[in-house]
């Protein structure tokens, strides 16, 4: 990274040795087959085994910083050697590495990259030191064996600094593009104007919110209505404090693909008004492949063939010709460098000064962007848009599951193939067996713990799985490995914001570590970061939302009422019951307001319904009865194409309206845009309250045991989340109008009431 004092960039640039040698000789192809977990540590478990041999008066994990100028920069380069060896006045650089084939197979001459790593320590050793000679040596251990190779040679001082010098000379094409870059970046944003003529009501107040958050490094929660342009004022003022030097870096983070757009566009209208940086956008890798089957090995895709030959390359092009990196510039550039688009887009993260991705590249533990080192992350502000989302993202990715049926088909699957498999699923089968029995006739049962010999049963099987994977193994042990590696990982996080639970499922049997409570654990994979941005228009509770999202009592909170005028919007009231009894004795009642509805005020309505076969059946009745409108559903599974259809069905200042029939907290209930005519109505059909289930008891008791509103928790502020979304798709502007329509007599509640919009106060009972 290039350093910022003030608002100003030095010519320092600051990495690690790594990061540096990886850069210039790091070579070859993806290769995502089957590697053991295990391995992971590995590489920790042999260097503490390799450093224990080391003699009195040696040293291990020696901390190195050197500054060398080269042309018009000054490096500064840092890092940790694994050993510093002294014997009979020779000093040697000792550089440890695991390796898991066979010590056979290790090329005679070591591996290029880490003769790199080792002959840059030396060389910081020796500028330290003002020593001439110097050993270098590569230890390579066998990750099961422990057998040990080592490669040693002895460097003179004037080889390792023309070494050094060639590794910095070959980096410096890509330093010297990003401090022009962030010279230009800098320049830009000294003289960029809020990109409206005016600010909105309110987005004045937000923006300068944001600003003091960064100042001040502290974490802000934001309620702010819908249509008040959240995205931009939260994106402006980071953008003014890259420029100022208090960030290098603003991750926009999000939780569907409509709302990465909308900040993509955000990016793109401050562009137009002269803005210069770097902003990625990183879509999943299922989406952006070019393959018909996602499978990166190096013999079926020619995309992962070679990567790393060509990376730097693919880099340099795409960062000196374009500023905004999104899927479709990210796919050209990949294509034309025959490289794989998502491999790529998260090597271009690590550049950009601005990255759009989902939520779990930061906050899910299996999948968060592990190069992000510490420093980085002091300089680092994440905004995180319609943050209500990551509630239950939160607990699904704190939570993993195991159900006998997968260990069942291991038996069958394996019986007569291979001994070992076979007997191990078997005692994992029997366990779950046992389980079942003792259940009786309950189909969910709590667990106070993990049965130990069900663990350590699950540990045996994956040390088992990772021998026959390496050989070759029949896909559901790659599925089941992977599975019983996470249930693992995650048995480690359970405490008292887990429940474990036992439910069975006809013939299987599921068992589930439940993170209940995510907010220990958001707080835990959001630590490090200067400053966190949670804002929605639906962060209502508050207080609810800063306890659950790992938020704490130093934090700033933020509040802003709506800029949208009362008379913009109708609201009605028709106080029916939506409960699941009472549907069938009410059906015909709803039909009968929403053909009134579409009589009395023409137009574009959305209809929203709390599950899909209630939409089902209203519509049934609806269509019965008016057979002209135009009307479209919400399917379940829609492409992306059939989300963009049904969206673009309504067309502003249609003759006869379009009636969209869709499902409360799906796809069509938040994050979309209608504006103007295109959308003159929404009818809210029930509550939202999420159907009464196990998991929601579970949550619900947690609560209560806290002295909370266990059922808020559970089913109120979910379900009203739902609501406030669904009704916030109406007024995007100063110029909107329309009709709001709540079927549900609980609308009229107090409780409920109390969680309404302020401008939904003023209301019409039907």
């Amino acid at each position: 990274m290039l350093l910022l004092v003030g608002d100003h960039v030095t010519n320092t640039i600051q990495l690690s040795v790594r990061k540096l040698v990886e850069h210039v000789y790091l070579a070859g192809s993806i290769d995502n087959r089957f590697r053991s977990q295990s391995s992971l540590l590995d590489g920790t478990r042999i260097h503490q085994t390799i450093q224990k041999t080391y003699k009195d008066g040696d040293q291990k994990e020696v901390y190195l910083r050197s500054e060398i100028p080269f042309e018009e920069f000054t490096f500064l380069i840092d890092g940790r050697c694994d050993g510093l060896l002294f014997q009979d006045h020779v000093v040697t650089i000792d550089e440890i590495k695991s390796f898991s084939r066979p010590l056979e197979e290790l090329n005679l001459e070591g591996v290029l990259v880490h003769w790199a790593q080792a002959k840059m320590y030396a060389y910081m050793y020796m500028l330290d030191h003002e020593l001439q000679e110097i050993t270098v040596q590569l230890t390579y251990v066998h990750v099961d064996t422990l057998e040990k190779k080592q490669l040693k040679t002895i460097c003179h001082f004037s080889e390792l600094e023309a070494f050094v010098f060639h590794v910095i000379e070959k980096y410096a094409p890509y330093a010297r593009l990003m401090h022009v870059h962030r010279l230009k970046r800098n320049a830009s944003i000294k003289d960029l104007p809020f990109p409206f003529e005016t600010y909105r009501a309110g987005q004045r107040k937000l923006a300068g919110a944001v600003y003091k958050s960064i100042l001040d490094e502290k974490n802000l929660f934001v309620k702010a209505p819908t249509g008040i342009g959240k995205t931009i004022s939260t994106l402006f003022p980071a953008v003014k404090a890259i420029g100022e030097g208090h960030l290098t870096r603003i991750f926009y983070l999000t939780a569907k693909t409509i709302t990465r757009s909308t900040a993509e566009e955000a990016f793109a209208r401050m562009t137009s008004h002269g803005l210069c940086m770097k902003t990625v956008t990183i879509t999943a890798k299922d989406k952006v492949c070019f393959k018909e089957e996602t499978k990166c090995q190096k013999d079926y895709c020619e995309f992962a063939d070679g990567y790393y030959d060509r990376i730097n390359g693919a880099i340099l092009d795409i960062l000196s010709k374009e500023d905004r990196l999104t899927r479709e510039v990210i796919g050209d550039y990949a294509r034309k460098h025959s490289i794989c688009p998502f491999e790529f887009s998260l090597d271009l993260s690590y550049a950009a000064d601005g990255v759009i991705c989902d939520y779990n590249y930061i906050f899910d533990p299996r999948v968060s962007l592990k190069r992000l080192v510490e420093e980085q992350k002091k300089t680092t502000v994440l905004l995180v848009d319609e943050a209500h989302n990551l509630v239950d993202r939160g607990r699904d990715m704190f939570s993993a599951s195991l159900n006998k049926e997968m260990f069942l088909q291991l038996k069958k699957d394996y019986k007569g193939i291979d001994k070992e498999i076979y007997e191990s699923a078997n005692k994992i089968n029997t366990i779950f067996i046992s389980m079942k029995k003792d259940m009786d006739r309950e189909n969910e049962m709590v667990l106070e713990v993990l049965n130990e010999t069900f663990v350590s049963h699950l540990i045996d099987f994956v040390k088992k799985a990772e021998e026959m994977l390496i050989k070759n193994a029949l896909p559901n042990l790659l599925e089941a490995y992977f599975k019983v590696n996470q249930f693992i990982k995650i048995a480690d996080f359970v405490d008292e914001h887990y429940v474990i639970y036992a439910e069975k499922n006809k013939n299987d049997l599921l068992v589930k570590l439940f993170c209940m409570d995510p907010s220990k654990l958001l707080a835990q994979m959001g630590k490090g970061y200067r400053t966190k941005v949670f804002f929605s228009a639906t962060l209502s509770p508050l207080p609810y939302y800063q306890e659950i999202l790992g938020g704490n009592e130093g934090d700033y909170v933020l509040s802003i009422p709506s800029p949208f005028s009362k008379e913009q919007v109708d609201i009605f009231i028709k106080p029916l019951s939506t409960r699941y009894r009472d549907r069938e004795q009410t059906k015909e009642k709803i039909i009968r307001v929403l053909l009134a509805l579409v009589k009395q005020r023409p137009g574009n309505y959305l209809f929203f319904f709390p599950s899909y076969d209630y939409l089902l059946t209203v519509y049934e009745g609806f269509k019965a009865e008016d057979q002209e409108t135009q009307t479209i559903i919400q399917a379940s599974g829609m492409s992306e194409a059939e989300r963009e259809h049904f969206l673009e069905t309504f067309k502003p200042k249609s003759e006869k309206g379009v009636l969209g029939f869709a499902v409360l907290g799906g796809i069509f209930s938040e994050g979309i845009d209608l504006i103007g005519d295109r959308l003159n109505g929404v009818v809210i059909v029930g509550v939202g309250l999420p159907k009464i289930g196990f998991e929601k008891n579970l949550i619900k008791d947690h609560f209560n045991k806290k002295n909370k509103s266990g059922y808020d928790y559970a089913y109120i502020y979910p379900g009203m989340n739902k609501v406030l979304q669904a009704g916030g798709r109406l007024i995007r502007s100063e110029n909107d109008h329309g009709t709001i329509v709540l079927i549900d007599d609980r609308f009229l509640h107090n409780h409920y009431q109390s969680l309404l919009p302020e401008e939904w106060n003023e209301f019409t009972i039907l």
